[in-house]
């Protein structure tokens, strides 16, 4: 039963760096609108395997919280995080992550709760700029990434991939490809600056803004690891590039193309 929670790990570690992502003022932020695939469908990059599992079938997508609520208290002893959504959950992680190298990401669809507390701010003169302690807001997310097996994790997120696949193209992308998305996603995040501490900020009313224009012009999910401190964004960086690693390193005998499981 344990094991059946792993396969969300690369997409929920991605997830969760959204509840990261918002500061004071932002909760009414626009929602980003999926951009439509073009009718002709793409090459796929990074095929998953299908994997028929006849003695464990995947439950219909709209039907699959329940098996998710149910593996994750199985998995933490009953006790479960009091910062994970646990309805829509296939939905939340796949637009999520889709919506990572864009603008903004949308409050009501992110998979877990934002980072507790305002940012901590420490002030010099005219210059402020986020304190080192603001990074311990985020430490509980950064432990929930670090403990995620991978290899485990790669394989059930393979054995589910046709529920995601589904959900993808559910979202606006018919004939387009959500492994490809996932990969594309993770090498943006890869290319986030690794700024030199302390990251400078302006105020403008309730809301902080990186004092550096180019800094403000990145994604949502390139500014969240920024925020949550430069020994945070290392570590998550070195976990993506694993999951980067396995995600590219399969060799499937037959790809799943269909969002039919």
């Amino acid at each position: 039963m344990k094991r059946v929670l792993l396969w969300l790990s690369p997409l929920f570690l991605l997830g969760a760096l959204a509840g990261l992502y918002f500061w004071p003022s932002q909760e009414h932020s626009p929602e980003p609108v999926a951009e439509h695939a073009p009718a002709a469908e793409p090459a796929v990059r990074h095929p998953v395997e299908s994997v028929d599992a006849p003695e464990n079938p995947l439950p219909p997508l709209a039907e699959s919280d329940g098996a998710l609520r149910d593996a994750l208290a199985a998995l933490l002893g009953g006790e479960l995080p009091d910062f994970i959504y646990l309805e829509n959950i296939i939905h939340r992680i796949v637009a999520t992550v889709d919506n990572l190298p864009r603008d903004h990401v949308a409050p009501r669809l992110i998979p877990v709760k934002p980072a507790p507390g305002l940012p901590v701010t420490v002030k010099n003169g005219e210059s402020l700029a986020l304190s080192a302690k603001n990074a311990e807001r985020y430490l509980p997310y950064v432990r929930l990434a670090d403990a995620v097996p991978i290899d485990a994790a790669v394989a059930l997120y393979v054995r589910f991939y046709p529920l995601f696949q589904e959900q993808y193209e559910t979202l606006g992308y018919p004939g387009k490809y959500f492994n490809d998305r996932l990969v594309e996603v993770i090498d943006h995040l890869l290319t986030t600056p690794e700024i030199e501490e302390p990251l400078r900020l302006v105020q403008t009313k309730v809301l902080y803004e990186f004092a550096d224009p180019k800094l403000e012009t990145l994604s949502a999910g390139q500014k969240i690891l920024l925020r949550m401190g430069h020994a945070n964004e290392l570590k998550i960086k070195a976990k993506l590039r694993e999951i980067r690693q396995k995600l590219v390193s399969m060799a499937p005998t037959s790809a799943f193309r269909s969002g039919n499981p």
